[in-house]
């Protein structure tokens, strides 16, 4: 995008569109105004039923602990979608957090681990990636040296995100990807059990989604269904205070299908199957909101994280660490590693052209048939 259309957002829309675009704003103004001045009036009120239950706590009252070196985790995809093939990539990238002043070890540079290949056109490709797109996260945060590993959304998100992926192998069985996730979902699972369980006592794996639409205490108070937690609580929670951990909103049973994995694989990854889903019930929610500039921050983590207060102090002295800038409103590590890997989309036609250059080189036919089966299935 050019720096003019940057600075004329409207320029490609008709005048017509924008204009009626521009005459419901005054309307919407005046519906969030309703809204906000309500959620002003019964701010003392939901938050003398928080204090009434002691969901409030104070992060002030648990122990004091050593500040803990932390990372932040995340995965990102892209399919470049070509005439003859797609172009798929699929990585994660672990970016170490702001060093404490008393720690000497740090990482050179982050951390990574990335799939690239082509694939023949397949409705199933995106859901696959999403699944080993999962997994390399996983894999990437088991095997992270840091005391805290913050991952990008929610704890459950794998349990999805797989379940959707191998339930699309049996349907698509030829597809590169579809070998490449049976061939490593043990390993994923693997790392998937040890997060949720995370019993080590020198490592904490929390996860922090930006977007939810979770109410678990809106549900439990009462509150209107309009408002999710996280939105309600960034007005109510006062700065250094949090939630009392509390169970995961759940609408049924959490399951992960295990009909496409390899048979001689498949009673260990059932028995795997069988821990993830019942660690995942166990998952834990707390919102947290360390300073006055930033909202609350929905925090997931195994319940031996939750049952300890001195596990849990580490955790939320991680993330004051982390979020030292009104500027950033996540912790610094993921807010790094979330800027990182929205670029690999973007990279995929650099890659997609240096390999048809490489390919016209060596082929001996019509240059021409080369460009035209590696051109993208849209107008460039």
């Amino acid at each position: 995008m050019t720096e003019n259309q940057n600075n004329t957002p409207f320029a490609e829309l008709p005048a017509s569109l924008v204009q009626e675009i521009l005459d419901r704003t005054d309307e919407i103004s005046k519906t969030l105004l309703e809204t906000f001045e309500h959620v002003k009036n019964q701010k003392s009120i939901w938050r003398e039923q928080l204090t009434e239950k002691g969901i409030v706590q104070k992060k002030s009252n648990l122990s004091l602990v050593p500040i803990p070196t932390s990372c932040g985790v995340d995965g990102g995809m892209a399919i470049e979608r070509l005439l003859s093939v797609d172009l798929v990539a699929v990585g994660a990238v672990a970016v170490e957090g702001l060093t404490p002043p008393s720690e000497t070890r740090f990482w050179p540079e982050p951390y990574h681990t990335v799939y690239v290949d082509t694939e023949m056109h397949d409705v199933d490709t995106d859901s696959i990636l999403r699944g080993i797109m999962a997994g390399k996260e996983l894999e990437l945060a088991q095997n992270a040296p840091h005391d805290v590993v913050f991952l990008d959304g929610s704890l459950t998100t794998p349990t999805i995100f797989f379940n959707q992926a191998l339930s699309k192998c049996v349907e698509s069985p030829n597809l590169k990807v579809s070998n490449y996730l049976k061939t490593n979902i043990k390993n994923y699972l693997i790392a998937y059990k040890t997060i949720l369980s995370s019993t080590r006592s020198d490592h904490y794996w929390v996860a922090m989604p930006k977007y939810t639409t979770r109410r678990e205490i809106g549900t439990e108070m009462k509150w209107p269904a309009s408002f999710d937690d996280r939105g309600l609580l960034s007005t109510v929670l006062e700065a250094g205070e949090y939630t009392k951990p509390i169970s995961l909103e759940t609408k049924g049973a959490w399951h992960i299908s295990t009909t496409a994995v390899f048979s001689n694989e498949k009673e260990e990854i059932d028995a795997l199957e069988k821990e993830i889903s019942e660690l995942v019930g166990r998952i834990r929610v707390i919102y947290y909101r360390p300073y006055t500039w930033l909202p609350a921050l929905r925090i997931e983590f195994s319940q031996s994280i939750a049952d300890n207060p001195a596990r849990l102090s580490a955790v939320l002295t991680g993330i004051d660490f982390q979020c030292g800038t009104p500027a950033i409103l996540e912790t610094y590590p993921l807010y790094m590693a979330d800027r990182m890997v929205k670029h690999l989309a973007k990279s995929i036609p650099a890659f997609r052209q240096i390999t048809s250059q490489s390919l016209a080189e060596k082929y001996d036919g019509d240059i021409s048939d080369v460009f035209i089966s590696l051109h993208g299935y849209r107008t460039e």
